[in-house]
């Protein structure tokens, strides 16, 4: 099982021995995991230091490397050159895709993240009803910013009236920060391996925004990373502790509805789903393996106290 790995304490040293991530304090070992086993490497502590080798290793199994900011929120990622050897030809055939192609699939994003939304909030007790109407009035490239409608309902219903989402803000908000930060590298391991790049998306296209295309294909997702916060917060867990972000960074084994009466870890099911958005790149037909909602089991084992 592909795990996130988290650096928060200060003055730790990363280095690559036999196949092992290891970690160090003052030349002594303090943990290790096999390399093979890491899905990702998000450092947030201040002296982290690390040889030239974890670099080599986590790049060769297409392993992002995310360095955080204070705001928990990432400032830059170390992005693998080679991640699919068909990468050429789906780059190319990505930075060609047509307008109505990218539309088409901006519009299947956004209609299966507001569902997911409405999932959110109706396991929440929240009232959720309207949310399956607005993700079936998404049009094409959702010109009527059908996804923003549903996020101004959404936050006030989920976390309250008086709850703004701000990414530089403490509480719920740098939780969600963490979360979303677990979930980009996910997603940007699947894009890598699907041998797309990260800096052309379907919609964001910001030029500052290395990860347009992993931003996008999160957003399914959030969701999902909004419930944990939720169950949090509801329970009085309103900072960033390391009981916290272990709960968050587990987002990525759990299990989620195939629609075939299968499930599969997150971190499997971004996978698929990222392939088959190269292929639609590939072919012109939007044909995308969306994320189902959550395996009940495997919603109680992630929520467990921590």
């Amino acid at each position: 099982m592909e795990r996130v790995v988290d650096i928060e304490t200060d003055g730790l040293f990363l280095a690559a021995h036999r196949g092992f991530l290891t970690v160090s304090s003052a030349g002594e070992e303090k943990g290790r995991i096999p390399l093979d086993d890491v899905g990702a490497l998000i450092i947030h502590a201040h002296g982290t230091s690390w040889s030239n080798t974890v670099l080599v290793r986590l790049s060769e199994r297409a392993v992002p490397v995310v360095i955080c900011g204070a705001n928990h929120a990432p400032v830059a990622c170390v992005w693998p050159l080679e991640g699919h050897y068909q990468q050429g030809a789906r780059m190319r055939a990505q930075v060609g895709a047509s307008k109505p192609l990218t539309k088409q699939i901006w519009r299947q994003i956004v209609a299966a993240k507001i569902r997911m939304q409405g999932y959110v909030l109706s396991w929440a007790g929240k009232e959720a009803g309207a949310f399956d109407l607005l993700a079936r009035k998404v049009r094409s490239g959702d010109p009527d910013n059908i996804e923003a409608q549903a996020a101004r309902r959404y936050w006030k219903a989920l976390l309250g009236s008086d709850f703004s989402r701000d990414r530089t803000a403490d509480g719920a908000n740098a939780l969600l920060n963490y979360g979303y930060t677990v979930l980009r590298a996910v997603i940007s391991r699947a894009i890598c391996a699907a041998g797309l790049h990260p800096t052309i998306g379907v919609f964001h296209a910001n030029r500052a925004n290395a990860f347009a295309l992993s931003d996008d294909l999160m957003e399914p997702y959030r969701p999902l990373v909004d419930r944990i916060v939720f169950e949090l917060v509801s329970s009085g867990h309103v900072e960033l502790t390391s009981d916290a972000k272990r709960r968050l960074a587990s987002i990525a084994t759990l299990d989620l509805d195939n629609g075939d009466g299968t499930v599969s870890p997150l971190s499997l099911q971004a996978q698929r789903f990222v392939h088959s958005v190269a292929v639609s790149f590939e072919t012109g037909r939007v044909e995308i393996a969306l994320p189902g909602k959550p395996a009940p089991q495997g919603v109680r084992e992630l929520m467990d106290d921590p």
